[in-house]
């Protein structure tokens, strides 16, 4: 049965791809030529494309009043980047079942997916009832005894309590009030129902309004968000990616289970690639949708190309961030194989815990006290600004609390004076501020910081590294080197001239590449390339929340005694 490609797409679970779609018919010449991303396609009745996969373009609002839209409503396009934050107005359509709301309702493992429903009636579970009306919040999807289940929470006075529902639990279900603010992007991300409009009311514009706002001035009702999605589709005789929008004003069928589906080329992400076993690499395959960015090796990545993938690996990288006062500092992952050389700068610390931490056996910690602080015990120090110290070890004090003896724990110092110096002990608890006192002159490789120093730690490029025809660390003003990650890459280089081999992150490049059936001519890779990647402030925050769900936190400091 035919149907409109945006009603198709609407109601498409990506879960369901691929699908292999016939064109129909629709408003257009016959072998119509159509522009967009930069690809010029024909469509023409009886054309097959294999759909490969979606995601939302842009949003067309209306303008709406009690939360309705009438005929006269005007119709805006906004961009997703449009600025503004935007609460969410609760569906009033209910869900039929659990399986209905965790096939059109993003439900993942973020804040934004985690959405809450409550029950019109009571359902009783093996040891728990929910009460009807109750909020019921659904954390993530998963297999529970052979059946698909929603993992929920339930909270009853300041209490959790966890249950699945199976996707067979049938009820009527209605979106729960939402009281939190989100951009349009992370609205189309994780708050639009597959086939259903989201109603959503502005809170706060972020900008000046101005005569090229599609919104009214001083606009602070509600709109009724209807998705467009851009269509990733693969042609029978192309060896690129197209690109179209669901809007497009065609009629299509879904013949997937009446045609051979290996007839197509199978495009591959990165992550596909890393999938397959050790034993297939290495193998050449052609570029059909290369990434963005002048940075190289992405440049050299064209569509088009073919390159040959050697191997896959995890690799070290220090993640490191400019230090600078402004919001615009860059982000980097610097590789062991960096040849250039850094200098250290001078390091803050907080509290004396945070001293305590980065002691080295080797050297002296050497700082200036920036805070005053003054101890509530006779037995501990009193820090004036502009006191230094060298710090010496951790260890445990006598201190008299209440008429009592009681061991707390103190970091053991030397106070420099002008001709000697004064052994101290400085409560860990102590909230001050220190600076460190460099005196090391001595120009470090990357590993050699990594083995000797604890992260984080300052440094400067002294000597660049002239392999990189650009190194862009040479320019910071300082850099700070905040921990130290493994990562997924695989290592190519160009098929036709395998001079230089590239390292390219398997899960921040987007790339789709088909396997070519061609023998690699030379099964040792050439001499591979520094490459120093820039991270965007997204991947950094990403790369930092991944790592610190994968690293044990540091202890507390002790707290101080009451």
């Amino acid at each position: 049965m035919a149907s409109t490609l945006q009603k198709f797409i609407h109601s498409l679970d990506l879960k369901a791809l691929p699908r292999v779609l016939q064109i129909q018919s629709g408003i257009y010449c016959q072998d119509s030529v159509y522009e967009m991303f930069g690809s010029e396609f024909s469509l023409s009745t009886e054309d097959v494309i294999k759909v490969i996969g979606f995601k939302i373009n842009k949003l067309i609002a209306s303008i709406c009043g009690n939360n309705e839209v009438s005929q006269f409503s005007a119709k805006v396009e906004l961009p997703l980047n449009f600025p503004g934050l935007y609460k969410v107005v609760a569906d009033k359509t209910p869900y039929a079942s659990i399986e209905e709301i965790a096939r059109k309702v993003s439900i993942g493992t973020t804040r934004f997916g985690h959405p809450s429903f409550y029950s019109t009636e009571d359902i009783k579970l093996e040891n728990f009832t929910i009460k009807h009306d109750e909020q019921i919040t659904f954390n993530s999807v998963g297999e529970v005894h052979g059946m698909m289940a929603v993992n929920c929470v339930v909270v009853r006075n300041n209490h959790s309590h966890s249950f699945t529902l199976p996707f067979s639990q049938e009820g009527e279900f209605y979106e729960c009030e939402d009281d939190q603010m989100y951009t349009l992007k992370e609205i189309a991300e994780w708050k639009m129902p597959k086939g259903r409009n989201r109603i959503v009311k502005l809170s706060n514009t972020l900008h000046t309004w101005d005569s090229s706002s599609p919104l009214p001035e001083n606009f602070d009702g509600c709109l009724i968000l209807m998705p467009v999605y851009e269509v990733q589709a693969v042609m029978k005789f192309r060896k690129d990616i197209i690109h179209i929008l669901s809007d497009l004003d065609v009629e299509v069928k879904d013949v997937t289970d009446h045609y051979d589906i290996s007839s197509f080329l199978q495009p591959l992400s990165l992550e596909d690639i890393f999938e397959r076993t050790s034993k297939e690499f290495p193998m050449v395959a052609e570029i059909m949708e290369g990434p963005s960015g002048n940075q190289k090796p992405y440049n050299l990545l064209s569509t088009g190309k073919e390159i040959v993938i050697y191997k896959k690996y995890q690799a070290a990288r220090v993640l490191a961030s400019e230090m600078r006062s402004d919001s615009s500092k860059g982000h980097y992952l610097i590789p062991m194989s960096y040849k250039g050389k850094f200098k250290r700068r001078p390091r803050e610390f907080p509290t004396a815990y945070d001293l305590g931490i980065v002691r080295n056996e080797k050297e002296h910690l050497h700082v200036v006290a920036t805070k005053a602080f003054t101890s509530p015990h006779k037995e501990l120090f009193s820090v004036s600004v502009g006191d230094q110290f060298l710090v010496q070890q951790c260890q445990t004090s006598e201190v008299l609390y209440e008429g009592r003896k009681k061991l707390i724990d103190v970091l053991a110092c030397e106070q420099i004076l002008s001709d000697s110096y004064k052994k101290v002990l400085l409560p860990m608890y102590m909230e001050g501020g220190f600076v460190e006192v460099i005196h090391d002159k001595k120009q470090y490789h990357l590993s050699e910081i990594c083995k000797e120093f604890h992260l984080p730690f300052n440094v400067k490029v002294s000597v660049r590294d002239l392999s990189i025809e650009k190194d862009v660390l040479a320019a910071a003003p300082g850099l700070q080197f905040e921990e130290e990650i493994t990562d997924s890459y695989l290592l190519i280089s160009s098929a036709s001239s395998p001079v230089e081999s590239w390292e390219i992150p398997v899960y921040r490049l987007n790339m789709l590449v088909h396997l070519l059936s061609k023998g690699v001519q030379t099964v040792a890779p050439p001499v591979t390339r520094t490459t120093v990647e820039e991270v965007s402030e997204e991947e950094y925050y990403m790369l930092r929340r991944y790592e610190n769900l994968t690293l044990r936190p540091p202890p507390r400091p002790p707290k101080k005694p009451t």
